[in-house]
């Protein structure tokens, strides 16, 4: 997931896919945990995109403030 994809997306969806991704982050640091996990980038991939969305979400509810 890129960034212009994330901010093609409005703030409640891009809330529901941060709550995804953070069960997903949840699920994979599990399976770490009982060395079931088959491939560990995933955990830094899903973590980025989680800085991503947050960073998109701060950007647009900063302009919403500045607007209004």
């Amino acid at each position: 997931m890129n960034a212009k994809e994330i901010r093609d997306n409005t703030i409640p969806e891009l809330n529901e896919q941060l709550g995804k991704l953070k069960e997903e982050l949840f699920n994979l640091r599990f399976q770490h945990a009982i060395n079931q996990l088959d491939n560990p980038m995933r955990i830094v991939a899903v973590k980025k995109d989680i800085a991503r969305i947050k960073t998109v979400l701060s950007e647009k509810e900063s302009s919403n403030s500045t607007e209004a």
